[in-house]
Parts: structure tokens; sequence; C-alpha cells
């Protein structure tokens, strides 16, 4: 456990000042965030400071031998077992700011002189970014998130094959009732921690959200994502229906296909079937707005597809013509021919060829999955326990002198003022996250740079220590997740690219 520094006390308690609520706390009791505890008088960080550790380990991972070409020549050592990053989790923070971060631990690189600066920052202005891969309408954009009938964000523009929340910010944590910042401040805390959050949206459905895990729309578990639009869909797999159907309709909310009017159906002479689609023609074979958004066929409101169609142009279609209608998941589909009315009948075999194409589209459809990534603004008080003056930290990050890192795994730094920070939650510890009850998210940032750019900047130079004395308090060990570059290797950085 890691000690802290005690400013007062009063009546047998301990003053803790490692957040703005200032906590007096008892002997054998934790504050308010449950991270700080009184153990004998003195101020304990309650979670164990985690290290990266690239050596064998139980339950870790083998380091691939040589798996880098910028790595030094070999030096006997079969599991690079002298390899260690220490994170941020369970370090402690800089609050109240004036002092420097809990951590400043240096190291050699390939014979370079590294530093990393460690420390637990306390984010007001702090966010999640979900992205559920799912052609299903979830609710309109700009609709509200709510968790427990308080609003905790809202659903932002849809990418290719999934819909994106965006939720947390500082509004919602501050900027409302206290029910509405606790709220958020625990959908934000259980996301990023990996853990399920049910949620509704106005208007629209009900959600189970978990990073790394299907998504579950409605009581239902998303089993795959779109293979892509319903015209991409037409253009990758027209070829395999040549012959054995006249006509393919994708059904898609957002861009429904016709074999016979789409580029490609031209470019393979599929001839004019007198086809009629309800909605919006775009370019040949290209509709938009053929029924409204919903969780049906292609993310569409509707049950049968029959419903997008009007009839059919009898100078053109013919009777015993045949149609197959599928969505852009293959989860549903129906083979129909053309009676002497010209009206299609369903049929209850679907050829065999026609099935193994709804086979084809169903497998290059990936796995459905819920993504959160973590933001969060990295304020001029947090960068002062890394330097006396905060916005030449911001520079050197620019300037790619300063790798920036959340739990050991990449951050991706926005462009523009501050730093801006997103990391995706499930390359990085489990439990890296806490919370204080201002209400904030408490999440571990880790800064490594050359120690002559350290010190250029204007680091804590007297609060250098090294990496081995870092190591004598951490109590976790955790192997490297996934293919994460390593924070101090040369290619992070311009110098060494």
């Amino acid at each position: 456990m890691v000690k802290q520094q005690v400013e007062s006390s009063a009546n047998g308690k301990i003053r803790c000042d490692a957040c703005p609520v200032m906590c007096y706390i008892a002997d054998g009791r934790a504050g308010a965030c449950d991270r700080y505890a009184n153990v004998g008088g003195d101020l304990i960080r309650v979670d164990p400071l985690t290290i990266i550790d690239n050596a064998i380990s139980e339950g870790g991972n083998l380091v691939p031998f040589l798996a880098r070409p910028d790595e030094a020549e070999w030096d006997g050592d079969l599991v690079q077992s002298t390899k260690r990053f220490v994170t941020a989790v369970g370090a402690g923070t800089t609050y109240p700011d004036y002092k420097p971060a809990p951590f400043i631990v240096s190291q050699k690189e390939n014979g370079v002189d590294m530093v990393t600066v460690v420390t637990e920052g306390i984010f007001s202005y702090c966010g999640a970014k979900v992205k559920i891969d799912t052609d299903r309408f979830l609710g309109a954009e700009t609709s509200a998130v709510k968790v427990d009938g308080e609003t905790v964000g809202h659903v932002t523009t849809g990418e290719y094959g999934s819909q994106m929340l965006s939720l947390g910010g500082v509004h919602h944590l501050t900027g409302g009732s206290k029910k509405e910042g606790r709220v958020t401040c625990e959908t934000l805390l259980n996301l990023c921690n990996g853990e399920a959050v049910g949620m509704q949206i106005e208007g629209g459905v009900n959600l189970i959200v978990q990073a790394g895990k299907a998504p579950i729309i409605n009581d239902a578990v998303e089993s795959r994502m779109r293979v892509g639009c319903g015209s991409a869909t037409i253009g990758m797999f027209a070829k395999q229906w040549m012959g054995h159907v006249d006509e393919v309709v994708v059904v898609d909310d957002h861009i429904t296909g016709v074999l016979s009017e789409h580029q490609a159906g031209k470019l393979l002479d599929v001839p004019a079937t007198g086809i009629r689609i309800k909605g919006r023609r775009s370019t040949p074979g290209r509709y938009f707005q053929v029924a409204a958004p919903g969780v049906g066929w292609g993310g569409t409101n509707i049950a049968d597809p029959l419903t997008i169609l009007s009839d059919f142009d009898p100078k053109t279609a013919w009777p015993g013509m045949r149609m197959l209608m599928v969505s852009t998941t293959g989860e549903q589909y129906a083979y129909y021919i053309l009676d002497d009315n010209l009206r299609p009948e369903l049929q209850t075999i679907l050829p065999s060829a026609l099935q193994v194409s709804v086979e084809i589209i169903a497998e290059n459809c990936e796995p459905a999955l819920a993504s959160v990534m973590f933001i969060g603004g990295a304020g001029g008080s947090l960068r002062a326990g890394v330097t006396t003056n905060p916005v030449r930290l911001t520079r050197s990050v620019k300037d790619a002198l300063t790798y920036v890192s959340c739990g050991g795994a990449p951050a991706y730094v926005w462009p523009g003022g501050g730093i801006t920070v997103m990391a995706d939650v499930t390359q990085m510890p489990t439990n890296s996250f806490g919370y204080v009850p201002t209400p904030a998210l408490v999440a571990p940032i880790e800064f490594t740079m050359r120690l002559e750019d350290y010190r250029a900047l204007g680091g804590h130079m007297e609060s250098v220590v090294p990496i081995e004395q870092a190591l004598e308090v951490a109590e976790r060990r955790v192997s490297p997740i996934g293919g994460s570059p390593w924070p101090t290797e040369g290619r992070n950085f311009r110098w060494g690219v």
C-alpha cells in the first residue's frame, strides 16, 4: 500500500487531501471514495500500485522472442524479464496540485535515460464514447441516454455498421442535480472498469453495454454487425447470385440495394426486372428511406420485406421471376417467385446456392461488440504535478517528445489546445478507474520522456527516483495487454523514429 503525506488531524481522525472533499478518516476506516484509508494514523492508498511486467507471471503471457525489429540485440534473457513499467493505477494523485506527482521514476531504455511521471488524475471533464456494433435503431440522434431515470449522455452520429453514444461530461457530472451527477459518475466508473451497465434511450431501446462484450438490445444479444450497406452488399456478392436468382434486394435502413439496377448488376448483364422500390432513389440501384428506422430487417422497422415494394412493372416483369430479399447481416432472408399476376409468393425452401450466399453474408459480418473509450482532459492542475510550467508539458506532448499512456495503454491525444486523451478501457488493467464524490472520475495517466527532456520542461527533478524504488512498494503486477507498444520504446517519440 502506498502511504500519502498527512497534512492535518483532528479528534483522532486524519484528514485526506487527495480530492476536494477533504474527508476526516477514523483509524481503520476508508474515505468517501474508498480509495484512501487511515491505517494506524497513516493515510494509505487502498488499491495496490500496479506495474506492467513482461516477465512470466501467474496468468501472464509469454513475450514473443525478438518480436519487434527496433529492439536491441538479444542479451540472453528469454522473456525480457527486466522490463517493467510503473502505471498510475493505485499510485495516488497530485491534488491539491502544488506538489509533484506521486511517482516520478527513472529507468534506461536501450541505453537512453527515461522518466515516467505517474499520477491518478481527478477528471471532472471526462466521459466515455461508446461504439455499439449493430444496424438496429437505438434512438434518434441527440436522444437522451438515461440510467436510473437520470440523463447521463446522448445518442450521437452513427458510424459504419455501428451506433454511437456520448456519455458523461462536465455538464452531467456537475451541471445538474446531485443525483444526476452521482448516477453519471457511477455509470462512467462501471463502464470504464468493464462492468455491464443497463441504460434506456429516450424514444428508443433498452440497452446493456459492457466493454468488449456483445451489446444486449431489448433483451436480445446482438451477434453480428452488418457486412456493409445494402449497396455494398450487392457489389460484394453479385457474382454469387448469377444464374441462381433474377433479382436481389438487400434491405438496409441507410442504403437499400437492388441488383438489377445496381452498377454491379449492369456490368454483369442482369436484365431489368420491373421491380419498384418505395423510398427515395439515390443513384441506380441505391435507395434511401425505404422505411422508418427500427430493430427489424436491416435496421428498419419492418417485419415483412414486401412492404418496401410497389407493384412490379407488367411491361418488364414476368411470371416465374425469382427474387431474394435479405438483410445486411444475413439474419433475415426470404425467397419469392412471381405468380401469374406478378405478385411475389413466398417459397418455403431456399435453393441451396442462395442458402450458401446468405451464409457467406453472415460469415463476413464481424462479431458485434460494445467498445468503450475513456476520454478526459488533463488540465493545468494535473500538469502541475509534472512540471512547474504546465504549458511546456502540453508542447512536449504535441512535439512527440512526451508519450502519454493510461494505465500503460496508448492514449490518443487530440489535436488542438490542451491534453485531451482517449484510451480503450479494455487495454488497461482491471479496476483502473476510481471516483471521488465531488463527483469526478479518477483515471490513471502517465507521461514518459527522456530525462533530458524532462529537465528542459521544468520537471520536478528533485522527486525523480529510480524505478527500483517504486517497485519496492508495487503490490500488483500484470502482463502487457494486447499488442500495445511498450511505453518507453523509442518508436513512440519523435527522436526515435
